[in-house]
């Protein structure tokens, strides 16, 4: 019986090694170990292996990774071909073998185009506004909780972006409670292992950590109403009665909360720590942010002013293309579409490559068009003004004498572009605002420069730091000296 199962499985590890190129397919790239084909570089470092195989293919080419075959396509003037189609191309499949790998968690009977129905009315028009306003709120409240202009506080940078963001972000969309930082930190723990998780590459003491992080923050974020106790209008209350219209069980309720903590939470506080990194290592890009600061306060000297909300987002055309730059060198997400049916690609230049059933397309709009030279001229260094022209936004950008219409895609594009962009932005710049207007923030040791990313982090939305920047800060004796 056992040599049955071996001979079995040495027949499928040939079957999956023995794949050629047809004609008309992407150049394809096996690697040299059966199955797992390029798996272990792909983990390690996702944008320094692809850059390798866009120099050694071009701008598309497949790859077997541990036994899956992965179209990757690294023209943003070819994408509407992967994003426009919803009839050869699924990403629900993939989407949720990963959340199942993930969040232990299965929603069959929800429809995605229900579920952002749902969001919709939660992060657009009024309830947008509402939400802006509670987290404006909460941000306040938290960053100037127990400062003083006399005592000068030392913290990590990431961890006082990460921690302060999270818990103002919970508390706006969760129901209001007094464990905020119990849920941060142990958010942390299993959040510091998801990338593992999702490769299923996870140590026998990982995996043990990753498993009692996960049910200890699915007992924290049960809400009243599974318990029986609360009539609340919150967020999360209005989630809980979408699941049960959607016919999902109390078990599976309690596990998606944990999916939309990550989703809702995940984001907003690195990009803040990359935001004020950039800004604190490049004193004039700082300047002319609190100089547009020093205009909004010329407005109304209090700074105690509405929320910023969408419509206001040409007042900060600096600070928005200071946070368009952070996100193009630190966004790093995974667009991926399974073929359901075999699909002929058409590029912009006009070549055509077949697709196969069953292999999976892959978006990494982070090596292109976010890191090309080609676009963005020295995309590796931090420009503040980048996103600038004549004191407001640029949006023309170009590739091959082309104008493009994705020239960076932190969001995602078309139809599946994130719902709560604003809201995140709109977080973020509250975050920023208010810390320079109200805080004295600067380097412990003026030597110190951004530590470098997480490379395993790559398709995970935004990157994270591979350490941190010690940074110390007071509240501002008054608020003019922005």
């Amino acid at each position: 019986m056992l040599w049955t199962i071996f001979f079995l499985l040495l027949i499928l590890v040939l079957l999956y090694s023995t794949r050629t190129r047809q004609k008309n397919e992407p150049p394809l790239d096996k690697g040299f170990l059966p199955w797992l084909g390029h798996a272990l570089e792909f983990g390690k470092d996702a944008a320094k292996f692809l850059s390798r195989m866009k120099d050694k293919h071009g701008d598309i080419f497949t790859i077997r990774v541990a036994g899956k075959y992965v179209t990757v396509l690294l023209d943003p003037n070819s994408f509407d071909g992967v994003m426009d189609d919803t009839v050869c191309l699924d990403f629900t499949r993939s989407r949720n073998q990963v959340i199942k790998r993930i969040f232990s968690l299965q929603l069959p009977s929800i429809k995605p185009s229900a579920e952002r129905q749902w969001m919709e009315q939660h992060f657009q028009g009024l309830n947008l506004s509402k939400l802006c306003g509670a987290m404006n709120s909460n941000v306040q409240k938290l960053l100037l909780s127990g400062c003083s202009p006399s005592e000068w506080r030392q913290d990590g940078l990431f961890n006082l972006c990460y921690s302060l963001l999270f818990r103002a972000g919970y508390l706006t969309l969760f129901e209001k409670r007094d464990n905020a930082t119990e849920v941060y930190n142990e958010f942390r723990k299993f959040d510091d292992l998801l990338a593992k998780l999702a490769y299923c590459s996870l140590r026998r003491d990982e995996s043990k950590t990753a498993k009692l992080s996960r049910e200890r923050l699915w007992e924290l974020l049960t809400p009243e109403c599974l318990r029986g106790k609360s009539e609340s209008n919150s967020w999360q209350q209005s989630y809980h009665h979408f699941l049960q219209k959607e016919g999902i069980d109390a078990e599976m309720q309690k596990k998606a909360l944990l999916l939309q903590l990550w989703t809702t939470q995940c984001n907003a506080g690195p990009a803040a720590f990359w935001l004020l990194g950039f800004l604190l290592t490049h004193p004039e890009a700082m300047e002319a942010v609190k100089s547009e600061i020093r205009g909004l306060a010329l407005q109304d000297t209090s700074l105690q002013r509405p929320p910023i909300n969408p419509l206001e987002a040409h007042s900060t055309p600096v600070l928005d293309s200071v946070l368009s730059e952070t996100l193009r060198l630190t966004a790093a997400v995974m667009i991926r579409r399974e073929v359901v049916h075999g699909k002929v690609l058409q590029m912009a230049n006009g070549q055509k490559y077949h697709l196969r059933q069953g292999d999976i397309v892959c978006l990494f709009p982070f090596l292109s068009p976010q890191m090309d030279p080609q676009i963005h001229q020295e995309p590796q260094i931090f420009k503040y003004d980048r996103f600038l022209t004549d004191r407001k936004m640029k949006d023309t950008f170009y590739k091959d004498g082309k104008r493009l219409k994705y020239y960076t895609m932190p969001w995602g594009a078309g139809s599946n572009i994130c719902v709560g962009k604003e809201f995140a932005v709109t977080a973020i710049k509250q975050f920023v605002i208010l810390l320079l207007t109200h805080l004295d923030l600067e380097i412990c040791d003026p030597e110190d420069k951004l530590p470098p990313v997480n490379t395993s982090r790559y398709g995970f939305g935004m990157l994270q730091p591979d350490g941190d920047l010690q940074v110390r800060h007071r509240l501002k004796n008054t608020q003019n000296e922005i």
